[in-house]
């Protein structure tokens, strides 16, 4: 019926003005307003720049292979096989194995009782570990499925690194999102130079503290060169990692005044730190970064407070950028820029300016045609379609959508199927007025036969919307969202907002209304 109970008249337009009110935050300042959202501009609206990351996970795999070194060498002693000729490779562990044991080591490998080296996975599934056999050689190495999980697992804390160290660089609304196994899309909408960026993403950000020594010992040390070119011989043996790190912040000096890094340990890093400072009074200690000494200062007293700093001839940009990069966590694998892109500001405003224009005049176009063909229905089409629009940027600022060109291409379709709906409706009523004697009736009965059309349309629209928004990326999913949204927007005003305002002009001027 076309009566609407006050209930639903007070829910319908409470909606509205709910999604209205959003929709205006976008021409107001938010600095002033007690609610900061609003919809944002992609990286083809406003300019920036796109960087494509890979992630090299060689490292990672040898890594990863000399983790299983022991328990590998202990399943070998356990079971009695005599083996020789023991490496690591880049990517696989060799070994020999003496007499003809392979059948004996594959069936212990792969049992689900001994699952020190590869824990038993249903038979549905690929081990993390292969095992290939030559003669009497064996090489053990990652499998298919081993790979995938590395590289999904590496990629994904990746993700949240870099995520960690833009976000403290204060860059809004960046997007960072996987593309393939290995790489990681970044767009930094607004930043035209991503020179910092780039520098603070390509380092791995591996910290930790080893000791300057004079001598060899059972660990084994290396040569490393200090900043200034000085060369200090270095413990390989590794006595804390950033892993034990909570904080890091820039501070001044004040008694050098040169800037430094300020951190902090936890309760178990405090204590090794305090254990290792206490007994190496009047030592250097090494602290390495990616590999790289970026100070040694003499231990002149234990230190047991569970902090400490970084000092060296550092500016204090470059202090700033270390203690963002110790914060942030070091990545599980080094990150290569495989494609880089700048899009101008200027670029970003001309489609701005294209992107308005072409809806402008396409929804200039709707309204002058609708108010000629449908003469005050088409007034009430036109309300029903700036109401549609509000709604649509009011759901985009309440989840501080990004938008971009296929997004407003994504509008500017929203505003045909809005109009499509409207004529669909208006039409069926001509008919109905053909053959009903009564007015009400007749626009009662072509809003309810006109439904199950436009909800055909609209809903086969919107499940397409759905598969771009899943099996899209990118551009696609901007297009798709707002598309999605749009087609809810549009059913509620064309079913709820016009009927209602159609309905209440009906009912009061029953005797002269004309379509």
């Amino acid at each position: 019926m076309l009566n609407f109970t006050k209930i639903k008249i007070i829910s319908i337009y409470f909606i509205f003005l709910f999604l209205a009110f959003f929709a205006f935050l976008n021409i107001f300042s938010n600095e002033n307003l007690p609610l900061k959202k609003k919809v944002n501009l992609g990286l083809d609206l406003q300019g920036g720049s796109y960087l494509l990351l890979e992630i090299d996970t060689n490292p990672l795999i040898k890594e990863r292979l000399q983790d299983k070194v022991i328990d590998i060498k202990k399943f070998l002693r356990k079971n009695n096989f005599s083996y020789n000729s023991f490496k690591i490779n880049e990517n696989s562990i060799n070994f020999i194995i003496g007499d003809d044991n392979t059948n004996k080591f594959q069936n212990l490998f792969f049992s689900k009782k001994d699952n020190l080296i590869n824990p038993y996975i249903d038979q549905y599934r690929a081990h993390q570990l292969d095992l290939v056999v030559e003669n009497k050689n064996y090489k053990i190495e990652f499998s298919k499925y081993g790979l995938l999980t590395l590289n999904n697992a590496a990629v994904k804390q990746s993700i949240e690194i870099v995520r960690r160290r833009i976000d403290d660089l204060g860059t809004k609304e960046p997007t960072i999102i996987q593309r393939g196994e290995k790489r990681i899309v970044v767009e930094l909408p607004g930043l035209k130079d991503p020179s910092r960026i780039k520098s603070l993403l390509g380092k791995t950000a591996q910290l930790n503290f080893r000791l300057v020594t004079d001598k060899d010992n059972d660990f084994g040390s290396e040569k490393m060169t200090l900043d200034d070119g000085e060369e200090a011989i270095v413990n390989k043996k590794i006595i804390m990692s950033g892993e034990n790190l909570i904080d890091a912040q820039p501070r001044v000096d004040s008694q050098t005044n040169k800037p430094m890094v300020f951190f902090s340990l936890d309760r178990y890093g405090a204590q090794k730190f305090g254990k290792v400072t206490t007994n190496n009074v009047g030592k250097r200690l090494a602290i390495v970064l990616d590999n790289q000494i970026i100070s040694a200062p003499v231990i002149r007293e234990a230190i047991t407070g569970g902090s400490g700093s970084i000092s060296g001839n550092f500016s204090f940009q470059q202090v700033t950028d270390l203690a963002l990069l110790l914060r942030s966590g070091a990545l599980p694998t080094p990150i290569n820029i495989v494609e880089e892109r700048t899009v101008g500001p200027d670029l970003g405003k001309d489609s701005i300016i294209s992107g308005t224009i072409s809806l402008v005049i396409g929804f200039a176009l709707v309204v002058l045609y609708m108010f000629y063909k449908y003469r005050f229905f088409g007034l009430i089409a036109n309300i029903s379609l700036i109401s549609n629009l509000l709604m649509l940027v009011g759901v985009l600022t309440i989840l501080e959508a990004t938008l971009t060109l296929p997004g407003i291409a994504g509008i500017i379709l929203t505003v045909g199927m809005a109009v499509d709906a409207n004529v669909l409706i208006f039409e069926r009523i001509r008919e109905e007025l053909r053959t009903e004697k009564s007015i009400i009736h007749a626009f009662d009965m072509g809003y309810s036969r006109a439904k199950i059309t436009v909800l055909d349309a609209n809903l086969t629209t919107l499940l397409a919307t759905i598969i771009l928004f899943f099996f899209g990326s990118g551009p696609v999913k901007g297009f798709a969202v707002t598309l999605g949204i749009g087609i809810i927007t549009t059913l509620f005003s064309a079913y709820f907002i016009a009927r209602h305002l159609t309905s209440s002009y009906v009912l009061k001027n029953k005797e002269s209304v004309k379509l």
